[in-house]
């Protein structure tokens, strides 16, 4: 499936809430093949991750080419459909968002997340229709899925956040928005509540105490990853390996590994 458009068809029709699309975030080429390998339809990355990887913090801190060239790479490294994290468009403002989208297009990524963060909701709109006016003019079905973070940075009163968010999502999917991703929310009659509220795909964000997949589809989600917890898995065993050898001489957190020659065969074909 090397069209682009095809490639984004593709992804687009893997949002269904009969079986939610389950997006475990990449952050290299390495972690992107292994989630390939182990069964992904779709990879997404994560922001957080990929700005670890390059050396710096997350929070719109990694620079639209640095994000952009590593997202290309993890799209050169697998057969499936890539979505990137693009944060809040790598830009000073939605024109700038038009510019970004175009790049994302050209290194093969067929979704993005544009998240509101700190911006009026208002601006968030805007951003993503700018996304989506890019898209279409290159002629591209690139799924757009706004983030809306009223949850997850604690905006207003809790007893208001429900109306909030779901005021915020209408005004992103007349934008233009494909899907609507709520972090912070793994409540089930919160997540039955904004699935049934929003007028596209919900995608939400889900960990260790979260329901299961296969709850969260039935209460209504499309569209489940996890962030940044792989990396911070993965970036922990670092951690932990380090100080037992180094304090104890020991190789216990070795145990386990990924097989060499798997490995090796798996990323370097």
């Amino acid at each position: 499936m090397t069209n682009l458009r095809d490639l984004a068809d593709h992804f687009r029709a893997l949002h269904t809430r009969d079986r939610p699309l389950v997006l475990p975030n990449a952050w290299d080429t390495a972690s992107a093949r292994i989630i390939a390998e182990a069964g992904a339809p779709a990879i997404a990355t994560t922001s957080a991750g990929v700005a670890w990887d390059l050396g710096a913090a997350d929070g719109e801190r990694l620079g639209r080419t640095a994000a952009l060239e590593q997202a290309a790479r993890i799209a050169a490294a697998v057969d499936v459909p890539v979505s990137a994290d693009i944060e809040g468009g790598y830009a000073k403002d939605a024109d700038g968002v038009v510019a970004t989208v175009r790049q994302v297009l050209d290194a093969g990524i067929v979704g993005v997340n544009i998240e509101d963060g700190p911006r009026s909701a208002a601006e968030h709109a805007r951003r993503v229709a700018a996304a989506r006016r890019a898209a279409d003019a290159a002629g591209v079905p690139l799924f757009v899925n706004a983030r809306v973070d009223v949850y997850l940075a604690g905006i207003g009163a809790a007893s208001d956040r429900l109306e909030e968010t779901l005021k915020r999502a209408a005004a992103c999917v007349a934008a233009g928005a494909d899907g609507i991703f709520v972090p912070g929310v793994t409540q089930p009659a919160t997540v039955a509540a904004l699935a049934q509220g929003i007028g596209a795909p919900l995608s939400v964000m889900a960990g260790p105490g979260a329901p299961a997949v296969a709850e969260l589809g039935r209460l209504g989600a499309a569209r489940v990853s996890v962030g940044p917890a792989i990396a911070q898995a993965a970036h922990a065993l670092v951690r932990s390996a380090a100080r037992e050898l180094l304090d104890e001489g020991t190789y216990g957190s070795l145990a386990g590994g990924y097989d060499y020659g798997e490995l090796d065969a798996l990323l370097g074909g």
